[in-house]
């Protein structure tokens, strides 16, 4: 039995649901909208795992029965409101019920795609940058400040600078020009990473388990998600890694104990590697609709077990 925990109106989370039916695998959804209105949970950890079950509004499931566990969080707008509860009440309500699950799913026997614990280095990207040193990718020249001197000393030394968050706020990566510079004195109120533009073409790579998924991505664009911005287009065509830097993406992946990520790499002209960061709930949907790599395939089939 495959359980899904997460929302029909995210596109990921029904892709995942409709590969699952389409392969005949039996699954149910906790739906994350609702929860925890409607579900029963009941568990215990133990030297072997946790020892309860689950239930929905038509469905119980004992958790030794479970295969594989695919988790994909909503945020607040995707949530219902709690019924009987002040608005106030309703948050707090589904944040100790969301803690109860991560719990839960740390003490789980099966796999579980992903554990709360393998996302938190997004979190911080300059950290993460170095979790994936260690595990053999090459990350670009990196500054994270809030000193307009130090940033303007980093874009004379490397000539072409990008910026973005340094959290794990979504950003839009974008080039540091001649308007940026001019009012670099507002970086004074909070700090920025800036990294050094990397030359080359967009490899976007998946890894399943043990199964990796390479997309080469060809955008005019300096951040190929929001092409359709500045009116360009985005194509993309499956890769294959060299040997080396798929197994340091495989290695990266199982450091972070994630069992699906997404690694955004760049190759450069010079036939150079480089790695800006590992996305721990990736939308692969996205890139499995431009390239047609078989990713919610793969990822139905690690549930399954």
């Amino acid at each position: 039995m495959i359980l899904v925990c997460g929302g029909l109106l995210d596109g990921v989370t029904e892709l995942v649901c409709a590969r699952l039916d389409a392969c005949g695998y039996t699954w149910h959804l906790l739906d994350l909208a609702r929860f925890p209105t409607g579900y029963r949970l009941a568990w215990r950890p133990t030297g072997a795992g946790a020892e309860g079950h689950i239930a929905g509004p038509d469905w119980t499931v004992d958790l030794a029965d479970l295969s594989g566990v695919y988790v994909r969080f909503l945020g607040p707008e995707g949530r219902l409101p709690q019924p009987d509860a002040s608005p106030e009440d309703g948050v707090a309500l589904r944040a100790e019920a969301d803690a109860c699950l991560n719990a839960l799913f740390e003490d789980l026997r099966c796999p579980v795609v992903n554990r709360v614990g393998g996302g938190m280095s997004n979190n911080s990207k300059p950290y993460q940058a170095l979790l994936l040193q260690r595990a053999g990718l090459e990350v670009p020249p990196t500054l994270v400040t809030n000193d307009p001197a130090a940033v303007r000393a980093f874009h004379d030394e490397h000539g072409d600078v990008i910026y973005k968050s340094a959290s794990g706020v979504r950003s839009i990566v974008r080039r540091l020009g001649a308007e940026q510079l001019a009012r670099l004195d507002a970086l004074r109120d909070g700090p920025a990473q800036f990294q050094a533009f990397i030359p080359g073409e967009n490899v976007r790579v998946h890894t399943v388990g043990e199964r990796v998924f390479a997309a080469r991505v060809a955008s005019e664009a300096v951040d190929y998600r929001y092409a359709h911005l500045d009116g360009l287009d985005v194509e993309m065509t499956p890769v294959a890694l060299p040997p080396a830097v798929e197994a340091a993406c495989l290695r990266a992946a199982r450091d972070l104990d994630l069992l699906l990520a997404g690694i955004d790499l760049k190759v450069t002209p010079d036939g150079d590697w480089y790695c800006f960061e590992v996305n721990p709930c990736p939308g692969f949907i996205y890139y499995e609709r431009h390239s047609g790599l078989p990713i919610s395939l793969a990822l139905a089939e690690l549930l399954r077990g």
